[in-house]
């Protein structure tokens, strides 16, 4: 960020922060001048210096790092978090952010600072239902979501991109191809929509129908695959799988240690904090809501690197017994971006909040029921659980598919970026040429090596006795 302001653009720094408002007789700065300042920034952080990653002599040791985040986590769980990061590097990666933010926030950036999603993995995008019930496919984990360099985005899918072609055995001629792919569509996508008016950016959306369309072969099969087990992950149609009926009522089936019941102070603030975050919804929402009853709630561990973060389902009866709504609500802590950002200050009151409102930042269109609460002293964001949700299975994405997938997940990226604003900097910065392509994809080979030798750090320490350990949970 220090790039932009001590190149006296102040005002374009305030433009790629969403927040410039001019006075009248101020003259807007065109896209041709935003493009050219873009293109300027290259002089001081060359396009080649983006292939840049040797870890320095004072590289915090990732495993302290982990363990660093592990504090305030549920101690019960932290076996299973750690049980998932040391099956493989591609696991290791997914929850470890915390460690690729530390090292890419020292890399060479432009300083150009959209909302970006923190944690931009492979494996964070995916389907979900508009509130129209379309199907669609963004990002859909905005746990680490923050305004940062879009570099940071961009290197960390690229890598990501990298260990999961490694870790479903694709050579490393497919894994570059599949980073060049990635990198060229957002860079692509991003100078297409740089040329819009950006209220115009802001309803441009990918649903299932148009990937079907635009897709073919494997990966067209595995879309077409995945969406139909999407459109079957409703409320109605989970009642089966996670309910069963005690004493003529319905109850929230345990699957310890991963669904357990509360005891009855938490189930009764859960239920309190549930009251204060219909608050946070739009007044017909709240009215939809308010017409359902709490009938039940559970602990629900979730995905690798919320897991000992504390994370809840709770069942809601409408006016008969198949007309339900499952809500989660998932512990919501600082951004690991933060601290690179804005130092150790506060910025964000309340972290759930911070987590809504940069997904609805990015997503061109997100879960109606997407708001916020507090329990007990921690802070919340709260979101529908079944709501059409599913994604590609990476075991599924074979070279052929591999490619293809990553140019999906290239243009998706560069469609949240450009929503909020500096779009035609980076066009102008990236260019028309694959200098960035080429750059990123010799960072995320060097990269994901990097991983695979934290990774075997991680398990290491856990050989060791270091940390503790639950496998296969």
């Amino acid at each position: 960020m220090d790039g932009i302001a001590a190149a006296g653009m102040h005002t374009v720094l305030a433009e790629a922060d969403g927040t410039a408002y001019r006075s009248l007789r101020q003259r807007p700065i065109t896209r041709a001048e935003r493009y050219a300042l873009g293109k300027s920034l290259r002089k001081r952080v060359p396009r080649r210096s983006l292939a840049d990653w040797t870890a320095p002599p004072d590289r915090p040791d990732p495993v302290d790092l982990i363990n660093i985040s592990h504090q305030g986590r549920v101690d019960r769980l932290i076996p299973i978090r750690v049980g998932r990061m040391v099956d493989s590097p591609y696991g290791f990666l997914r929850g470890a952010a915390v460690v690729m933010a530390e090292d890419v926030a020292h890399l060479p950036a432009t300083g150009i600072t959209p909302v970006v999603c923190g944690d931009s993995h492979f494996g964070n995008f995916g389907f979900y239902a508009s509130p129209e019930r379309d199907l669609v496919i963004d990002l859909n984990d905005f746990d680490e979501a923050h305004p940062g360099c879009w570099e940071w985005d961009l290197r960390r899918l690229a890598a990501s991109i990298w260990v999961a072609g490694r870790h479903n055995g694709t050579s490393e001629d497919h894994c570059g191809d599949a980073v060049l792919s990635c990198v060229a569509s957002y860079r692509g996508e991003l100078r297409r929509l740089a040329d819009l008016p950006l209220f115009t950016r802001a309803f441009v959306r990918l649903d299932v129908d148009r990937l079907t369309a635009e897709t073919a072969g494997p990966l067209n099969e595995q879309v077409v695959r995945s969406a139909k087990r999407a459109r079957h992950r409703t409320g109605d149609r989970a009642l089966p799988r996670f309910t069963h009926e005690v004493d003529g009522e319905r109850r929230i089936v345990e699957e310890p240690p991963l669904i357990t019941r509360l005891p009855l102070r938490e189930s009764k603030l859960l239920a309190e904090a549930l009251d204060n975050y219909l608050d946070t919804l739009p007044p017909f929402w709240r009215r939809v809501l308010g017409g359902y009853t709490l009938v039940d709630v559970a602990h629900k561990v979730v995905g690798v690197g919320s897991v000992g973060l504390r994370a809840y389902v709770a069942l809601l009866e409408g006016s008969s017994d198949e007309d339900v709504v499952f809500l989660q609500l998932k512990q919501a802590r600082r951004s690991v971006l933060a601290r690179y950002v804005h130092g150790e200050s506060a910025w964000h009151a309340h972290q759930g909040q911070r987590v809504v409102e940069y997904q609805q930042s990015l997503q061109t269109v997100s879960d109606p029921l997407l708001g916020w609460t507090t329990m007990d002293g921690r802070q919340y964001y709260v979101r529908q659980f079944r709501n059409m949700k599913g994604r590609i299975p990476l075991d599924a994405i074979g070279a052929a598919a591999l490619s293809d997938y990553a140019g999906v997940v290239g243009q998706l990226l560069a469609k949240g970026h450009a929503r909020t604003s500096g779009a035609s900097m980076i066009a102008g910065y990236m260019g028309s040429s694959d200098r960035v392509d080429k750059a990123l994809c010799e960072f995320a080979r060097r990269y994901a090596d990097q991983t695979e030798a934290d990774h075997a750090a991680l398990v290491a320490a856990v050989d060791r006795g270091l940390l503790p350990v639950e496998r296969g949970v």
